[in-house]
């Protein structure tokens, strides 16, 4: 038998092609967006596969699932993304697919937590869903608004990058509604932007309204952390404690206690 672990991450591929061709046949896509498409595929079997092997499980959860049919939406938005350098594509393609994605963004974490799943994995592989889909947002809608919305996409990875400098900030955070409520903001704003259909000057308002939440969310998480930062030092390391949770029948999973640990992550999964 086939190990799981190598198959359920390439289902997620043949989720891909079937986007990429369903785009093909309704509004058309390019070179271009096909090898972007796939790029995509590419990376999210590798890191899928990679993610599950660490965590030593051998099957994808229920709300994981979820996440990575809007993974597959995700490749369709970059796809149109990348075939838009080259010549116009359908607006109402590219804003369907991100509208479906963002509205699974809430459906994956309601199968965590109604099934017992929340995982470290199943977060970790929803934050970078959504990361990934705003930054593509942002590259599409700069120019509309301007390359300085290439910000908004872009903090998350920059403050990942500092905390290979910085430990610090590598802490742990306080759970804090705010901060998913600024994060969903972020999308919403982006897609609607994306859809062309605010006039110039209110659609460069609502993207600087967007920006300074996200800035004033990250700060206020980057300031909590530098506070606590002296006693994040003298704490003693701690082992991870494995929190297992009654698999349903049909799948297994690895469930581990998920910690917060960064700030404004777009759409995040909380246990």
């Amino acid at each position: 038998m086939v190990s799981a672990v190598r198959t359920d991450p390439f289902a997620g591929a043949i989720l891909q092609v079937g986007v990429l061709a369903g785009l093909h046949g309704t509004v058309g896509l390019g070179r271009y967006g096909w090898l972007a498409g796939l790029l995509c595929a590419v990376v999210t079997v590798a890191a899928l596969s990679h993610g599950l092997r660490r965590s030593g499980g051998r099957r994808l959860g229920p709300a994981d699932w979820v996440t990575l049919s809007r993974a597959t939406l995700a490749g369709g938005v970059t796809a149109l993304v990348v075939d838009s350098f080259s010549g116009p594509v359908s607006v109402p393609a590219l804003v369907g697919l991100t509208a479906v994605a963002l509205a699974l963004d809430w459906v994956d974490g309601q199968v965590a937590r109604r099934t017992g799943t929340v995982s470290a994995l199943g977060a970790r592989f929803d934050m970078e869903v959504d990361s990934f889909l705003v930054l593509v947002l942002c590259v599409h809608v700069a120019d509309q608004v301007g390359p300085w919305v290439l910000v908004i996409g872009a903090m998350r990875y920059v403050f990942v990058a500092a905390g290979w400098v910085l430990p610090w900030l590598n802490g742990s955070l306080p759970p804090r509604y705010w901060r998913k409520t600024v994060a969903a903001v972020q999308g919403i704003v982006l897609a609607v932007v994306a859809a062309d259909v605010l006039p110039e000057p209110l659609a460069v308002a609502a993207v600087v309204g967007a920006l300074a939440l996200l800035v004033e969310s990250f700060g206020r998480d980057v300031w909590w952390l530098w506070r606590h930062r002296a006693r994040r030092a003298s704490l003693p390391a701690a082992p991870v404690s494995p929190a297992p949770v009654a698999p349903r029948a049909g799948w297994e999973s690895d469930t581990r206690v998920l910690v917060d640990r960064r700030p404004a992550e777009v759409g995040a999964r909380r246990p």
